[in-house]
Formats: C-alpha cells, sequence, structure tokens
C-alpha cells in the first residue's frame, strides 16, 4: 500500500482548504458535498481507510498489516484529522472535539449530527422543497440555490432527489412570467439536467428584465 513509503503525499498538503472549500456548518446543510469533496481527497492522497475502514477481507487483512508494519507512519497519516478539523465550523468542532481521538471516530461523528433523526428532518425538507417558489428569492441564480441546498440535504437523510425531480420542482416554482419558458420545457422529449435548465432560466431572466 502507498503508506509502506516514508514520503506520503498526505504529509504535503499544507492547506487543505484549498482542496475542500467547503466549511461545513449546520445551518448551509452541505454535508453530503463536504463529504464528496473529503472523500475524493482522501481517495487522491491514499488515505481513505483512515476514515473509512474496508470491508473487504482481503483489504481488511492488508490495512491491518499496515498499521502493523508501520505503525508511526500510520499514526502521521492521521494527519486527515485535522483535515477533517479545518474544514468545519467551530460549532460543528465543539461538539465533535474529543481527546486522543482519530479520522475514523471523529468522521463518524459528523456523520451522525447529520444523519441523526433522518425521518423527521426528511419530513421538514420535503415540506420546503415541495414548497420553495421562485417569488421568495430575489433572483433565479437564488432560487435555484436553495433548491439544489435542500436537495442536497434530503440526500443527507437518505431521502434522495433525482435530478429530473428537482427540474420539475425548479419549473413548478416559477412565477407567471416565466410561463412560456415552462411550456418550452414542458415539450421536450427529455428534460436538460438541473445544470443547463438553471443556466436557461438565466438567460430567460436577463431577457425579461430587458
Amino acid at each position: 500500500m502507498a503508506e509502506n513509503s516514508k514520503f506520503h503525499s498526505a504529509l504535503d498538503v499544507t492547506n487543505v482548504k484549498h482542496l475542500i472549500p467547503i466549511t461545513l456548518d449546520m445551518e448551509t446543510g452541505q454535508y453530503h458535498s463536504w463529504a464528496t469533496l473529503f472523500k475524493v481527497q482522501a481517495k487522491v492522497h491514499s488515505v481513505l481507510e483512515h476514515i473509512i475502514p474496508p470491508t473487504d477481507a482481503a483489504v481488511i487483512t492488508a490495512y491491518q498489516t499496515t498499521n502493523v508494519v508501520d505503525l508511526p507512519l500510520w499514526n502521521r497519516l492521521d494527519v486527515v484529522l485535522q483535515w477533517i478539523y479545518a474544514t468545519i465550523s467551530p460549532y460543528i468542532l465543539t461538539l465533535i472535539l474529543m481527546p486522543d481521538d482519530s479520522a475514523e471516530r471523529a468522521w463518524q461523528r459528523v456523520a451522525d449530527l447529520f444523519q441523526d433523526n433522518k425521518n423527521s428532518k426528511a419530513m421538514y425538507l420535503e415540506t420546503q422543497f415541495t414548497n420553495t417558489c421562485l417569488t421568495d428569492f430575489s433572483s433565479t441564480s437564488a432560487y435555484c440555490n436553495h433548491l439544489k441546498s435542500l436537495a442536497d440535504q434530503l440526500s443527507n437523510v437518505g431521502a434522495h432527489v433525482s435530478d429530473q425531480r428537482l427540474v420539475l420542482r425548479l419549473l413548478a416554482g416559477l412565477t407567471e412570467a416565466y410561463a412560456s419558458f415552462v411550456t418550452v420545457m414542458q415539450q421536450k422529449d427529455e428534460l436538460p439536467n438541473f445544470a443547463t435548465t438553471c443556466s436557461r432560466l438565466k438567460m430567460e431572466e436577463n431577457t425579461i428584465k430587458e
């Protein structure tokens, strides 16, 4: 495994915020995005097992061997714990901080914060999602960003929102001024993805303002 080398790229990361440009907090509900970016960097630097232990029998054996063969390096590579601390809000840090902790345990406590009481959170977020309308926002960009944030928060609690459903909710929440835009979109054989729909909606907004 990569840890057998005395030099390891994970130890060369000086500012993890350049790699994970999200500070996780309880208000914005970006856990899904934060965790995805974090796991990407953990894979790139071959330290994913420090936060998510392997489940495959062969990999588990190699994982355990690495710990025994070069324990000092393994402990140094738990610098991933510092990555977690550096990319969460002070409030979350206060909640999860424990003496003599490991990256794996800290990672799980962060996950628990956002995945606890899944059903009640999902019901609340679902209500917010289905009642979101453009009239509550100053621009189509703010409207799209809010819908995407709600969809991400729903995914955090196991209630995945498909891209198609996200687009349909976006269209359903538009005002009468965008009626022709909605009609054109509905007549397509296949709806564009959410990012494309938001881009086209922004162009429509600019046209209406002219």
